[in-house]
């Protein structure tokens, strides 16, 4: 993947912004960190829950942490060698912790054609 195309994903969410954080890109919600390419170019650091963070890093190669970021609800991805759809679930996860729950709740339902 490139960060282009975590992009393109992440647009795909209501209320995503693209912007910089540390001088890289970056994605929000609402002014709030969803995620930022690192500056090797190849890297998306983006949140997570630090509970589920061990068993994701165990089962995807593509995903790791430094010792930079253990203290951080963040992982790593080493995007050219990472699946479009585990990159699409850790953004959403993200993006669906950070934002305002009513807007969650209404993409959810809409995603899931109720209320339609």
């Amino acid at each position: 993947m490139t960060w282009e195309e975590v992009v393109a994903q992440a647009l795909e969410l209501p209320e995503v912004e693209v912007g910089t954080a540390y001088d890289t890109p970056a994605l929000r919600v609402r002014g709030k960190f969803l995620g930022r390419l690192r500056e090797d170019g190849a890297t998306l650091a983006v949140r997570c829950d630090v509970d589920e963070r061990p068993l994701l890093v165990e089962k995807h190669d593509e995903l790791y942490v430094t010792p930079h970021y253990e203290d951080y609800p963040m992982v790593l991805v080493a995007l050219p060698a990472a699946d479009p759809e585990l990159v699409r679930e850790l953004v959403e996860d993200a993006w669906a912790d950070r934002a305002p729950k009513r807007v969650v709740a209404a993409w959810l339902a809409a995603s899931r054609g109720e209320g339609a």
